[in-house]
């Protein structure tokens, strides 16, 4: 199997050779390291090298305050926003909003003057025709809403304000389907996936109730994947920390992988959203990078790898349980977790 068909095969918990393997998107502190240690000199050769079956694709989003489509907003009007540092707990532009007529003030910005099509395209032709490739669109309108508002002001205002915390999150989700219906004309028939999240658990459950996730999280996702699965493509949803209580809400909301099994909070074990969930939906992650990846040894990794793989047989692509592979993960134990999830057994 190649790597497209072996990953089409383990969303649809179909037989495979071996499992898919990610390597997520390292974080550009942990870059140099990984170069080094693989003997390539960027990130595009970091990706063939590992043996990963993705490539995955940023969509290319330049405005005069932001470089990156998930630091779209300039919540705090000061001219800039910083795709490294942002926060989702600092006061926002919205923060003092009771009404509708007080958010009339904000300029919303158009996706179409910041995508660049030609660099669309020039992505999209730079991924090998035989991995996976994945559109990383993010779309996380649950945080945006947030970082708009600050946090505790608006995880209030779901509760005591409704109205205009939905009137906000409406503005993000439009916005996101629109930047995503721009990158998947430009590049139709080339992408097989797309990664979409919203960071709603912590290591010991969800941040807010699972009531409020489905009231308000899951009717924006809903859209996205439906948007996605238009254009005929697989949805990977991402959600950091404890989520098993509203899986079966992504489930019916039609997302086709889990993204990342936090292996070490509460209710992400492999074994029990396998014998919670089998056979409806698929995973990708559970390699942990909390301890583990981090302090553990190459042997340690390969025998996770392996039970990973005895619990999934298919149904799970193996990858770290966090998308960015941080600098504190020594290169040898990513070269442990492809080098075993790799061997046919």
């Amino acid at each position: 199997m190649n790597s497209r068909e072996r990953f089409f095969a383990t969303v649809n918990r179909e037989p495979v050779d071996r499992p898919a393997a990610w390597i997520g998107m390292p974080d550009i502190k942990a870059q140099p390291a990984l170069f080094d240690y693989y003997g390539v000199k960027d990130i595009h050769e970091l990706k063939l090298a590992v043996g990963d079956d993705f490539y995955a694709i940023e969509i290319p989003y330049q405005s005069p305050t932001a470089n990156a489509i998930f630091a779209a907003f300039d919540w705090y009007m000061d001219g800039n926003v910083n795709s490294e540092d942002r926060t989702l707990t600092a006061d926002g532009c919205f923060k003092d909003a009771e009404e509708l007529e007080d958010l009339e003030f904000f300029e919303w910005p158009d996706p179409a003057k910041y995508i660049d099509v030609e660099e669309c395209k020039r992505r999209i032709d730079q991924a090998p025709e035989d991995k996976v490739r994945l559109a990383m669109c993010w779309s996380a309108h649950f945080q945006d809403t947030c970082a708009s508002f600050g946090m505790e002001t608006a995880l209030m205002n779901m509760l005591a304000n409704p109205e205009v915390y939905a009137a906000v999150d409406e503005k993000i989700v439009d916005f996101y389907l629109k930047a995503n219906e721009i990158f998947f004309e430009a590049t139709k028939g080339k992408l097989d996936a797309v990664l979409i999240g919203d960071d709603v658990g912590s290591q010991r459950g969800l941040i807010l109730s699972p009531q409020c996730v489905r009231d308000f999280v899951i009717p924006g996702c809903k859209k996205l994947v439906e948007q996605a699965h238009s254009y005929g493509l697989k949805v990977i949803f991402h959600s950091c920390g404890s989520i098993v209580d509203i899986i079966p809400d992504l489930i019916e909301a039609g997302v086709d992988v889990i993204h990342p099994i936090q292996a070490l909070a509460a209710g992400m074990e492999p074994q029990n959203l396998k014998e919670k969930f089998d056979g409806k939906v698929s995973f990708c992650g559970g390699v942990d990078t909390q301890d583990l990846l981090v302090h553990g040894t190459p042997d340690m990794v390969r025998d996770k790898v392996q039970e990973l793989r005895t619990i999934f047989p298919t149904g799970l692509i193996v990858s770290p349980s966090h998308e960015a592979v941080m600098k504190d993960i020594p290169p040898a134990n990513i070269h442990a977790l492809f080098e075993e999830a790799q061997k046919i057994y």
